[in-house]
């Protein structure tokens, strides 16, 4: 193992390990570096060591809007799977979630505890940590409107907490971006836990609707601009179903980029950069991207 990294991290590390199985969209090569970290205090311990070596860090929750080029990641990657970096904790009217639980995971407790304020988010993908960094958002309201404070990594290495207004909650973004995010708590509110569960289901009904049924390897490229979603911009511009190689969007909900067998990276961004493209010259709006390319 690189003595770059101590070695009481050494059973919890591996060199050139795929990446490609933690994906989504299952593509990609290999990370130089990926750890599974048991605790908390040994992700900060591994932000250490790569800071010092110099070595670029990224964390990987659910890997349900990653894309790995074939190249692979030249640096480390922290899998957020061990039970103490993914606890969902219920206390009160808060909720304690590390940030590599599900997000789905997270709506169902707090549904079924009798606390509102993440039902509307059931059914989108993704870890915890991802989603708030993100802010995601649905039903006219963003996770960051319940979140009390997360828990960081900063700058300097130090783990500190952050409360909710330094952390610049916006429209799908936030001031989180490059930070490592350790756990967060929502503050929530107690309501019927019957009338919870069916907004609930109603939701996970819908949106499990609109989900390509026959396609495993998915993935949402673009963020929804404030005034319209990509799905509407996408199929006013007639480009339901475009194909770049193995790669296309759905013709029915194009805004789910599906990676068909032999799909690569390299075919990904041409499409993705294709949309974007058609969609800027006929409308004037600049999609974001929601994929993180590594």
């Amino acid at each position: 193992m690189d003595q770059r990294f101590p070695e009481k991290l050494h059973p919890i590390l591996a060199e050139n390990q795929p990446l490609h199985e933690s994906l989504w969209l299952g593509i990609g090569g290999p990370a130089r570096f990926l750890a599974r970290p048991r605790r908390f205090d040994e992700v900060v311990q591994l932000c250490e060591a790569a800071k010092a070596a110099g070595i670029a860090v990224r964390l990987l929750g659910q890997g349900s809007n990653v894309l790995v080029r074939e190249a692979g990641f030249d640096g480390l990657v922290i899998a957020l799977t061990a039970p103490e970096t993914a606890t969902l904790r219920i206390e009160g009217d808060t909720l304690v979630a590390g940030a590599g639980a599900k997000l789905n995971d997270a709506v169902i407790e707090t549904v079924g505890a009798g606390l509102a304020g993440l039902e509307h988010l059931v059914g989108i993908p993704g870890s915890i940590g991802g989603a708030v960094v993100g802010n995601v958002s649905a039903e006219g309201r963003d996770i960051g409107s319940a979140v009390r404070s997360v828990e960081v990594i900063d700058d300097q290495g130090a783990r500190r907490e952050m409360k909710a207004e330094e952390a610049g909650f916006a429209h799908r973004k936030s001031t989180l971006a490059g930070l490592a995010v350790l756990q967060v708590t929502f503050a929530l509110e107690k309501k019927d836990v019957q009338s919870l569960t069916k907004r609930m289901q109603k939701l996970w009904i819908h949106r499990g609707q609109r989900r390509p049924a026959d396609s495993p390897r998915i993935a949402m490229p673009f963020i929804d601009p404030d005034t319209i979603s990509a799905r509407e911009l996408i199929l006013q511009t007639g480009l339901a179903g475009v194909r770049e190689g193995n790669v296309s969007l759905d013709s029915a909900e194009p805004h789910y980029l599906i990676a068909h067998e032999g799909a690569t990276s390299d075919q990904c961004l041409a499409l993705v950069g294709r949309v974007r493209e058609q969609v800027l010259l006929q409308t004037g709006i600049d999609l974001q991207l929601n994929l993180q390319i590594w």
